[in-house]
């Protein structure tokens, strides 16, 4: 298992490599989960990215000369994801997550609107409550709807009328039946 100082401390270098490449990235998935009260088992680190496959291949020589050992996968026409890095070893996973040409705007808000970081000093941004609620609808599924249920159940204070404002501003949909079942919980 990872330490997880190993992880953030990985997931920061990344993100410097990501910098050198004039890429922002935001903190996706689980750590972002946790960082909005809702704690599930996790050896990995996702960060969102708007970058388009030969950025993505530039970035993976950067961070192989950087001594890392990665994978990039590169979408199809029918991928909803742009493109993904998998950067893994001792530290556990980082990944990479492109939305660019898929989903781009949701990246570019949550950077934009992002004050919450994984820890003091860190450069590492978590993904705003009503964008990360946004990406789970757009990647869809039962997993995605449950957390979003959570979030919504574990963030009384939320203000729902923002997060259906958001969900709107990027077209997807859903989120009034997930409001309703987090009143059941």
């Amino acid at each position: 298992m990872s330490q997880p100082d190993d992880l953030l401390r990985t997931a920061e270098e990344v993100l410097a490599v990501l910098a050198r490449h004039r890429l922002d990235a935001v903190v996706i998935g689980a750590v972002a989960l946790a960082a909005h009260h809702y704690v599930r088992q996790t050896e990995d680190l996702d960060l969102g990215v708007n970058a388009d496959v030969p950025t993505l291949r530039a970035v993976v020589a950067s961070l192989r000369e950087a001594g890392f050992e990665t994978e990039l996968r590169e979408p199809d026409t029918t991928d909803p994801l742009g493109g993904v890095i998998d950067v893994s070893g001792g530290f556990g996973l980082v990944q990479i997550i492109s939305y660019a040409g898929r989903f781009p705007a949701v990246i570019e808000d949550a950077v934009r609107l992002s004050t919450l970081v994984v820890r003091e000093g860190s450069p590492l941004k978590i993904v705003p409550i009503p964008q990360l609620i946004a990406l789970k609808l757009y990647a869809g599924g039962h997993k995605s709807k449950a957390d979003i249920i959570e979030l919504l159940v574990r963030n009384p204070e939320l203000d729902l009328g923002e997060v259906r404002s958001v969900c709107a501003r990027y077209l997807v949909g859903g989120i009034d039946e997930l409001i309703a079942e987090s009143r059941t919980v």
